[in-house]
């Protein structure tokens, strides 16, 4: 795995144990997520989840509501399947998930991300940032939430890209 490296002047920020992030790849403007260090993959809740080829590759058809337990309708999501991995869920059971890949903000911080899918209703989240998601840019401040984030903040136009450097 490669570093991050920023464009922009380096720094860690710090973030709260739970924050809101948008997904522009998934067109998912709000969705709030628990930092959660103890997770290595990054997972996205997703149900009704279908697998087709579009030549080569293969992609992921998805649903996801955003807000939980929220009457707004669901988002159809679609992504390219960039491999598949064996995650093993917090209750030590072992399941072999779709990983896609997508750009993540939070405030005005945008970075790449890999994403298992898998659905997470009865979570008390719909996403989990995990520890690669955040590795070499991100402090976790356990005691504190939406640091970065609030449900009224709005995102700025200029933004710190994060981009991966292979080693």
């Amino acid at each position: 795995m490669g570093k991050f490296k920023k464009d922009l002047k380096s720094k860690k920020h710090i973030v709260g144990w739970r924050e809101w992030v948008s997904l522009p790849d998934l067109h998912i403007q709000k969705i709030k997520v628990k930092v959660d260090t103890g997770a290595r993959t990054s997972t996205l809740h997703a149900a009704h989840i279908s697998v087709f080829k579009r030549g080569k590759y293969e992609y992921v058809r998805f649903s996801v509501d955003p807000i939980q337990a929220s009457k707004t309708p669901h988002k159809v999501c679609t992504a390219r399947i960039i491999e598949r991995r064996q995650i093993m869920s917090s209750i030590g059971v072992a399941t072999l998930r779709p990983i896609i890949r997508t750009k993540i903000c939070l405030a005005d911080i945008e970075w790449s991300i890999e994403v298992t899918l898998v659905n997470r209703d009865i979570m008390g989240f719909r996403m989990l940032i995990g520890r690669q998601a955040i590795r070499g840019n991100f402090f976790v401040d356990p005691g504190r939430s939406f640091i970065l984030s609030s449900e009224k903040s709005k995102r700025t136009k200029s933004k710190i890209q994060l981009r991966r450097v292979e080693q």
